[in-house]
């Protein structure tokens, strides 16, 4: 998280995920969402939030979730049918679930297949918003596999040269297991920001950066803005003299996958609000030795932390490493939220009757 997206001092409290997490729970349960799922909601948005992922956690997601629940635009009791089937492939309609619930289903589904196969793939259709896409990449690591999620979103990012949205920001996750290291977590939107931290920008009163916002006529916005509403986002690259034509194929490859795959249409063809998804999970003993395997991702990582940095800088990363280390600090000192943000979950607490200790 960059910092001008970090919650300052005076407007921060610290919640234990033990106090974050029931709470969480009881909202979902009273939006008619059955245990097992409120269950399940809870553990990606409270993840996500562990792993310093602020903008798809409690603080900008819960509330648009119950919001939709209570508008009828969420099922709360999906019934998720197999649309398609292969030994290595299936095609899922999710019946307008959340996907932050049906995806990692989805991702059950696809590791089964990998235990058979090697590889199992779900395309979902059908679908709505599925939270931090790393969560779901992550689910096969348990079992040394190899996690990837991608989303194909609701467009608001112009193509290269364009001037009104036809992508979505169009996420793409991969994680791979290791043996001593924290696993690998890549985790990043194909525009140059997700659509959620313009909305952290507004809350917080801050300007977006050059090069992350189109003007309403398609131009590259090259100097310091504040959060427009509505707003259009660049692809990653910005321009073409930076690369943007490589963000924009990178979302029309999400969207292949995702959207056209499950016939479920791409970003700019599906309604607003709708969502298709794709997971695989590779069975890394298919392809090599897991121990082996892990012991080179160890290998490999910690010769990349081990560049010698460049001036102005302590350090080399690698993907998920700030997210590892934002988890073992949260955990032992509560989860940052904004005033405002406690201020609604005092609300809806005592609007749906719920108990909460924090």
């Amino acid at each position: 998280m960059l910092d001008r997206f970090k919650i300052k001092q005076q407007d921060t409290v610290r919640v234990e995920e033990a106090a974050l997490r029931p709470t969480v729970e009881a909202i979902f349960r009273k939006v008619s969402v059955p245990d097992d799922d409120a269950r399940i909601a809870a553990d990606v948005l409270v993840s996500a939030d562990l792993r310093g992922v602020d903008t798809h956690g409690v603080s900008n997601l819960l509330r648009q979730y119950v919001q939709r629940y209570r508008e009828g635009a969420l099922n709360p009791n999906p019934n998720i049918r197999v649309l398609r089937e292969s030994p290595s492939a299936t095609t899922v309609d999710s019946d307008n679930g959340l996907g932050i619930i049906t995806t990692p289903k989805a991702m059950e589904i696809a590791i089964a297949k990998a235990h058979n196969t090697g590889v199992g793939m779900v395309t979902i259709t059908n679908d709505k918003h599925l939270g931090m896409a790393a969560y779901h990449a992550m689910i096969p690591l348990r079992q040394d596999m190899i996690g990837v999620c991608m989303t194909s979103c609701p467009p608001t990012v112009v193509p290269t040269f364009g001037s009104i949205p036809r992508l979505g920001t169009n996420p793409i996750a991969l994680a791979a297991p290791a043996d001593k290291e924290p696993p690998f977590v890549f985790d990043a939107a194909t525009s140059v920001i997700p659509d959620n931290k313009v909305h952290i920008a507004r809350r917080l009163g801050v300007d977006l950066l050059p090069g992350w916002l189109a003007d309403d006529d398609g131009r590259p916005v090259m100097e310091p803005t504040p959060a427009p509403s509505p707003h259009r986002l660049l692809p990653l690259g910005s321009v073409r003299e930076t690369g943007s034509h490589k963000g924009y194929s990178l979302a029309c490859i999400v969207d292949i996958l995702c959207g056209v795959l499950s016939l479920s249409g791409f970003g700019a063809g599906r309604g607003r609000g709708a969502f298709a998804h794709f997971v695989v999970a590779f069975d890394v003993k298919a392809f090599a030795d897991a121990s082996e395997f892990k012991a080179m991702m160890d290998d490999y990582m910690r010769t990349l932390k081990a560049t010698p940095p460049a001036p102005g800088h302590d350090r080399v990363l690698v993907a998920g490493q700030l997210a590892w280390e934002a988890e073992q600090e949260r955990r032992q000192n509560g989860i940052p939220l904004h005033r405002e943000v406690v201020d609604w979950f005092n609300g809806i607490c005592d609007e749906l009757d719920i108990a909460k200790d924090f």
